[in-house]
């Protein structure tokens, strides 16, 4: 592993309030565990000793962004955090227009509505769960044109959130471009594992998708991640600041979601940004209809302030340098104990192989989720199920069945201590050692969509 991220993990901030954690018995987790459905969903947050369910809102904000909460301007129309947050996107990211909405899912559904059609093909670099439904929900179908090495937990490949370039130009010349409104481009890429996409294949795709005429659409919830994954990794961009690495990325691409509950520091918040005036002002439209006016999109001003200053602060080499050593630190503890993680270690999080970690229990039994409840058992460690469970189900009423069966431990940023990530590596060792005698899961109640987030369990027998 390179030396300079060895050495990147150190915190370059100092902590001036402390928010006290419930220490909890086994027993008194054991009984939290039942009446959750062994989904760690659906457990109280005051029964989690340290929570890695998502990176999603769950970050600490700077002192900066605190002080600029108090400059909410709560004007239904016209606030002046709006105008802010504005030009920060223009500034650091590059895009023309950007419509705030209430999170990322907020910004995809009125993407979906506007450029989706009935029988489109959406490819993607792999699937994300929120992204996937709203494609599904406007008439479109996802096709997964990521590189193989990116379903191979074991692969060393440094950017395995590339696309595959054959792959997607299969898909156009098989389904037509006028039937491809865009490609769906992740950086980043969760359901990989946290996986980067290099700026090279960026510019490729980009002289493709420019050849059919087809939009790149980019879901750059964790973009400043992949730019310190380019600029360790890929050749040329080693001086290059991770600021301006961002906003080269920003500019192969037409448009872009965004949730700021990532990469921007903040608890809520989201924004879709795009260059074309006519999508633009059809999401201008649509927005006041789902979200809010076009100068809020259901957000509070204090809420876009604190975003626009979280923005910068997620481009600043020495905070991500930081934030992904932690994430590093705990992942090569793991593999120091032996546990199955996918490699190379990711940007936000370690995504444990259930299928080598527990490899008695199959699929249907749901692997990924037994272990995200095992580790919980264990410490009051909360984490989350990537796998079946996840995946869902086709139309057809059919799982789906990924290659990858994770469970991710995401870090949240600027939370956690170097001690928490020994803690954490410790448990899931224990959980390792008696790893023969877990048994997996029954699914006794799946809602209709996106089922990880409230279907319940029992232990089988």
């Amino acid at each position: 592993m390179n030396d300079q991220i060895k050495r990147s993990w150190a915190e370059p901030y100092k902590i001036k309030m402390v928010e006290l954690l419930k220490m909890t018995t086994e027993d008194q987790r054991k009984k939290a565990l039942v009446e959750a459905g062994y989904n760690t969903f659906l457990l109280k947050s005051e029964d989690v000793y340290i929570d890695l369910l998502t990176d999603s809102g769950t970050s600490a904000m700077s002192d900066r962004q605190w002080a600029g909460m108090m400059m909410g301007d709560e004007a239904y129309a016209g606030s002046r955090n709006f105008y802010h947050l504005e030009q920060v996107v223009q500034d650091v990211y590059g895009y023309k227009y950007m419509i705030p909405t209430h999170q990322g899912r907020g910004a995809e559904n009125i993407l979906s509505k506007i450029l989706i059609k009935k029988g489109d093909v959406i490819p993607g670099n792999m699937y994300f769960t929120t992204t996937r439904l709203h494609q599904e929900l406007a008439g479109g179908t996802f096709e997964d044109i990521i590189i193989d090495e990116a379903h191979d937990p074991e692969s060393e490949h440094p950017f395995k959130g590339n696309v595959d370039l054959e792959k997607l130009e299969k898909l156009i010349v098989k389904h037509g471009a006028k039937n491809i409104p865009y490609v769906s481009i992740a950086t980043s890429v969760n359901m990989a594992g946290g996986q980067p996409i290099s700026m090279q294949n960026l510019k490729d795709l980009r002289v493709l998708t420019h050849k059919y005429g087809i939009r790149v659409i980019h879901d750059m919830t964790r973009v400043a991640e992949n730019a310190y994954f380019i600029q360790l990794r890929e050749q040329g961009y080693a001086n290059v600041p991770v600021a301006a690495i961002v906003k080269e990325i920003c500019s192969y691409t037409d448009g872009a979601t965004m949730s700021a509950k990532k990469d921007a520091l903040v608890n809520i918040g989201g924004f879709l940004a795009v260059n074309e005036w006519e999508v633009f002002e059809e999401a201008r439209n649509m927005v006041v209809v789902y979200e809010g006016l076009h100068t809020y999109g259901g957000l509070a001003g204090r809420d876009m302030e604190a975003m626009a200053i979280g923005i910068r602060e997620s481009v600043d080499d020495n905070h991500i340098k930081a934030r992904i050593g932690q994430v590093v630190y705990l992942g090569e503890k793991m593999i120091s104990y032996g546990i199955p993680i996918v490699k190379p270690i990711g940007g936000h999080g370690i995504f444990v192989d259930a299928k080598k970690f527990l490899p008695h229990i199959p699929q249907d039994a749901y692997p990924a989720q037994t272990l995200a409840a095992e580790v919980y058992l264990d410490s009051g460690i909360r984490t989350m199920e990537r796998g079946v469970v996840s995946a869902g189900r086709k139309a057809n009423g059919e799982n789906y069945y990924p290659k990858l069966e994770l469970v991710r431990f995401t870090i949240p940023r600027r939370v956690y201590t170097q001690a928490h990530m020994d803690v954490i590596a410790e448990s899931t060792q224990r959980v390792y050692e008696r790893r023969d005698s877990i048994k997996g899961l029954d699914m006794v109640y799946e809602p209709k969509y996106l089922r990880f987030f409230q279907a319940r369990f029992n232990q089988l027998p």
